[in-house]
């Protein structure tokens, strides 16, 4: 007569994996995941361009509001280049920067980022940086004391993404 824990002994000395079907496995969750990191990578740089698109599309419609709500009140100027306000003719302005980069025309001024992904630079100096993936991306926005083809606009003077981030 058998015993009944002989067959459990049994059972539990025969199933598993074998070594074949192991290798098997690591093989291919080796080849998948070499094929998605550099995928993952990809796609985070392409999220920072595209939040880059983003700001720089707020920036730009920004300055033109501010311009044209200049214009409305009798002021023929840019918004200047700045981190704080300026008073003319008893009427305070902001400038660029007041209150942080960008505060002078957007709702939430945009964070200085500590990483490699985002804005930084000197506020009020009309210069800003954006990086993506390290790589720096100089932006320019020139004030009413530019030249005449540059006044108002915001502009990427360097960088290998320039043209990623502005089209």
């Amino acid at each position: 007569m058998k015993n009944l824990n002989d067959k459990y002994q049994y059972h539990s000395l025969h199933s598993g994996f074998t070594m074949i079907e192991l290798v098997f496995v690591i093989a291919i969750l080796g080849i998948l995941s070499a094929i998605a990191i550099p995928r993952f990578a990809a796609t985070r740089k392409d999220s920072v361009i595209a939040k880059g698109r983003a700001d720089i599309s707020s920036i730009r419609s920004s300055i033109m509001t501010e311009r044209q709500s200049r214009l409305i009140i009798g002021l023929s100027t840019f918004i200047p280049n700045g981190t704080g306000t300026y008073t003319k003719d008893s009427v305070t302005y902001n400038q660029m920067d007041n209150g942080g980069f960008f505060g002078g025309i957007l709702t939430y001024p945009i964070a200085i980022s500590s990483t490699d992904d985002g804005w930084s630079g000197t506020a009020g100096s009309g210069t800003y940086i954006f990086k993506v993936s390290g790589s720096s991306n100089t932006f320019k926005y020139y004030d009413s004391t530019a030249v005449a083809a540059k006044r108002g606009k915001f502009l990427c003077e360097s960088g290998s993404e320039c043209s990623d981030l502005t089209h």
